[in-house]
């Protein structure tokens, strides 16, 4: 899993059937710090995060299981919303 924030939103009126319906979101990974460590990706969301918001991150496989669409073509979901991010330094 790894860490987001929710950048904005992507509309697509042409696209895969199985996604038709889907919520579907522009998030950076970010590191615990909140600096950007890899830009701009589409993910699917299950939990209604909105922009602005810091969001917990799941790949691959996991990522259709979270979305409930297990032949669907999802490789990231946004499975929390993140209340708080605690790192000892």
């Amino acid at each position: 899993m790894q860490i987001g924030l929710v950048k904005g939103t992507l509309t697509a009126t042409a696209k895969a059937e199985r996604l038709t319906g889907q919520k579907l979101m522009v998030v950076d990974v970010i590191d615990a710090a909140g600096k950007v460590i890899v830009p701009s990706l589409v993910a699917v969301d299950t939990c209604g995060a909105g922009v602005g918001d810091g969001v917990m991150l799941t790949q691959g496989s996991a990522a259709r299981m979270a979305a409930g669409l297990s032949a669907a073509p999802i490789d990231l979901a946004i499975i929390a919303v993140v209340d708080r991010v605690s790192v000892d330094t």
